[in-house]
């Protein structure tokens, strides 16, 4: 697949599928890379740094540029402060959000319902509640931890999970029609950096993977929009076996 490619000839797809990690915390920056990367993704991942730094605008931001907006805010408090934060970020018109499912199904469940009051209260399309199961940079985590998460994430409503490429088969069994959205992705030879339980795109997709979150193995890359390509041949070699 040639690097200088336009938006359509990705097929939807893979991209509904691709989800860009934008990890500054600089929204000009975040946003010449999103514009560069656009034609190999169609959603936009705005973490803690992002968000940190320019808050509600990163998201109108990206969602101006015709990405679907994944804010991954990792929320995890009382119940009634998740659900009254995600009843503000579901008004803004994030298409996904993080919620810990280590706080549990009642957090859960007020996080679900905050954010899709915020959007429909804003005339919005229901967003995505996804429950972080196990960081994939914790190898410690006992056995039995992401089967309790899931069914948390289950009794809470959410729509998905995050999880790591290694986890989503057994996490199917606890939940067959959940997304699972994986991030740790890493192109061969690409340095693991913190994360310890990586994944090629690949491996994940065969693995089952619906969505799945890339940042470094293609934003630091020498040539991110060929890095982008190899992202875009490997999903599109799992999906056609």
């Amino acid at each position: 697949m040639s690097t200088d490619v336009a938006e359509s000839e990705v097929v939807t797809n893979v991209r509904d599928r691709l989800a860009l990690a934008l990890d500054v915390d600089d929204l000009v920056a975040a946003t010449r890379i999103a514009r560069e990367l656009k034609p190999y993704f169609g959603v936009a991942k705005i973490g803690l740094e992002l968000f940190s730094a320019n808050g509600p605008d990163a998201v109108g931001a990206l969602a101006d540029m015709g990405f679907e907006v994944f804010l991954d805010a990792k929320l995890h408090d009382i119940p009634t402060t998740v659900e009254k934060a995600s009843r503000v970020l579901g008004a803004l018109g994030v298409n996904y959000l993080t919620l810990h499912a280590f706080g549990g199904a009642e957090m859960l469940r007020a996080g679900v319902t905050g954010l899709a009051d915020g959007a429909e209260k804003a005339g919005l399309a229901p967003p995505t509640a996804l429950a972080v199961t196990v960081l994939t940079s914790d190898d410690t985590a006992p056995s039995h931890i992401l089967s309790k998460r899931v069914q948390a994430a289950l009794e809470g409503h959410c729509g998905g999970i995050i999880c790591a490429a290694s986890d989503v088969h057994e996490a199917r069994q606890y939940a067959p029609r959940f997304r699972m959205v994986v991030p740790g992705i890493r192109l061969e030879g690409d340095s693991s950096h913190d994360q310890t339980r990586v994944s090629s795109p690949r491996a994940a997709v065969e693995a089952g993977a619906d969505m799945l979150v890339i940042g470094r193995s293609v934003t630091a890359a020498e040539d991110p929009a060929a890095a982008a390509a190899r992202v875009v041949a490997e999903v599109e070699a799992a999906l056609a076996d």
